[in-house]
């Protein structure tokens, strides 16, 4: 499938230039669609002018400069009047709003925009994660009052971020439509990037799997987490726990513990709930799992506070850095949004007032540690030297690579490294003298 010569859907608009739609975009223009990006971000904008993407994934910007050299991709920041494109891709972001439920604006915009630019015949994706029912209720009437007529579909996004542009590939598309017409055109649409397509019912169908996905994720990985709590009140490892347990074993299956957030999980559980809601439904697992999940950082800080308070010289003004500032390590990724960092950051500051805070990332630029609120120190040996308190925040294997043996020589003391990935054995380590290493999930088994 190196060319889409001869379908008749070959230009193609992605609105929404994220990761989601830039990813995407990306693919179908390397297998030969013609596809307008449409953004109203300059910044995004000017990134793409210089072939770069304004975020880190592997691959993307050799392929954006391929394709942009091609011609295959272009950008603007509306829809051109003379574009001649039959199918929009809607990949716009819904994050939450204040009150927790999922904002539409965006959705309603860009609906509205496709409504101002659609021909008659044209097929519309919504790529976007949504509330259940938005595509039909909420879309359709906004392309309904342009008067043409049109296919619907709603085929949701499930890429890693780290992995997008392999997983795009590989990774079966979900394809719901609101017509049986609109399921077969998206699927032949798909069928040139992905080699399986699974089309379902209808449009709600496919919305439910997209939640239901990374609802399920988000619960697997809170019990996980209660796990460690356990492991924590009887003092013993959850590491130890979960990898003797299921060795060989294979009735279970439980991740390692550790923060959980990032831009879907820890929004779509909301998403979920407030779609059933209106139908009566209570998610009680999605939500207990929700409730699990965010109360890590208060008390992971909560038990530092109290260990830091019994060592003996623990400076009134500590040194505490932070490691690995985005939401995940592996695929590694520089992306902030909902990085457990934040709230962990928070708790720290209101735990340690007086404490001075820096933050190291592999991947993370320094300017954006910065705006996120620490001192930025570009190497692992700068991050440790003089720091009293060192918390290990996501799993990039730099982390579990590190001398982490001699740089506890270099730390204040007395020191503790607290790694919420347990990326060592305690009984493995040979740290100076004065510094403790701590694992989540084993509160009560440290050196």
């Amino acid at each position: 499938m190196s060319s889409v010569d001869g379908f008749k859907d070959q230009k193609v608009c992605v609105l929404g230039l994220g990761y989601v739609g830039l990813t995407l975009a990306a693919a179908m223009a390397d297998v030969g669609f013609k596809v307008l990006g449409v953004e109203i971000r300059d910044e995004v904008l000017d990134q793409l002018s210089k072939g770069r993407a304004h975020f880190h994934e592997p691959g993307l910007e050799d392929r954006l400069q391929r394709v942009i050299k091609t011609g295959h991709f272009e950008y603007a920041k509306t829809v051109p009047q003379s574009w001649d494109g039959t199918v929009y891709i809607i990949t716009v972001g819904t994050p939450l709003s204040a009150r927790g439920e999922a904002r539409l604006d965006m959705i309603e915009s860009v609906a509205g925009e496709v409504a101002r630019n659609i021909a008659d015949g044209d097929l519309v994706i919504m790529r976007s994660t949504v509330k259940l029912g938005a595509t039909r209720n909420v879309v359709t009437p906004i392309l309904d009052a342009s008067g043409k007529r049109y296919e619907l579909a709603f085929c949701p996004e499930r890429t890693l971020e780290g992995k997008a542009l392999t997983e795009l590939r590989q990774l079966p598309q979900i394809v719901g439509g609101m017509t049986p017409s609109a399921a077969v055109r998206s699927s032949q649409l798909f069928q040139f990037l992905t080699p399986t397509v699974v089309r379902v019912s209808d449009v709600e169908t496919a919305e439910m799997i997209k939640l239901i996905d990374n609802a399920q994720r988000d619960v697997a990985f809170a019990y996980a987490n209660e796990v460690a709590r356990a492991c924590d009140a009887i003092g013993v490892s959850a590491a130890e726990v979960i990898d003797a347990g299921k060795l060989g074993y294979p009735r279970t299956n439980i991740p390692m513990p550790g923060p959980v957030g990032g831009p879907c999980l820890e929004k779509d559980p909301y998403i979920l709930a407030e779609g059933l809601r209106e139908r009566g439904v209570e998610p009680e697992i999605a939500m207990a799992a929700r409730m699990i999940n965010e109360r890590q950082p208060s008390e992971v800080v909560d038990f530092l506070k109290g260990t830091t308070a019994s060592l003996s010289g623990f400076p009134q003004r500590p040194v505490i850095a932070l490691m690995g500032i985005a939401f995940k390590g592996r695929p590694a990724t520089d992306d902030l949004r909902g990085t457990m960092a934040r709230p962990v950051l928070q708790r720290l500051r209101d735990a340690f007032p007086d404490a001075v805070f820096r933050g190291y990332d592999a991947v993370v630029a320094p300017a954006e540690i910065k705006e996120f609120g620490l001192e930025p120190v570009d190497t692992l040996e700068a991050a440790f030297a003089g720091s009293s308190l060192v918390a290990i925040m996501n799993n990039h294997p730099v982390f579990s690579a590190m001398p982490i043996g001699h740089l506890s020589t270099t730390m204040a003391q007395p020191g503790v490294i607290y790694d919420f990935w347990n990326s060592f054995r305690s009984s493995d380590l040979h740290l100076a003298d004065e510094v403790r290493y701590i694992a989540l999930g084993s509160h009560g088994s440290t050196i």
